[in-house]
């Protein structure tokens, strides 16, 4: 199993965390590791995940960025 770090910059959003979650599950990831930040001055949320899992971490990122509030998704290792 590989382990891949996340940071998902996405818009504040009652349900954005919930819907992240329902992807990392649905697509077999699990999750490892999780911190929160929200930024409130620029109205972002920053998620910085660690997900593992024996599928390809493409398999997961292409799934989130079709979410209406992703901003951005950087793959950290």
């Amino acid at each position: 199993m590989h382990k891949y770090q996340l940071h998902i910059k996405t818009n504040i959003s009652p349900e954005i965390s919930e819907r992240i979650m329902r992807i990392i599950r649905h697509r077999g990831f699990l999750l490892k590791k999780m911190n929160i930040n929200v930024v409130n001055k620029f109205k972002n949320i920053n998620f910085q995940l660690t997900v593992k899992s024996s599928k390809p971490i493409d398999f997961l990122v292409k799934q989130i960025k079709k979410l209406i509030d992703v901003l951005d998704i950087v793959i950290l290792s």
